[in-house]
């Protein structure tokens, strides 16, 4: 028997997807902001090397 107090089965199911969904879109977002961030430097870095080059 289910307590008065206990959320029905599709509250349950809804309320433990949510935060999973939340991590996800946070993961992936986290991900897109690393490889941008990685992207950058790697355009930096291979800016700073060929100006170095050209000044020797």
């Amino acid at each position: 028997m289910r307590e008065p107090s206990d959320p029905s089965p599709g509250e349950k199911s809804r309320t433990l997807k949510r935060p999973t969904s939340r991590e996800d879109r946070l993961k992936a977002a986290l991900k897109a902001n690393m490889a941008r961030r990685k992207a950058q430097a790697r355009a930096r870095d291979a800016e700073d090397a060929s100006g170095d080059s050209e000044r020797d």
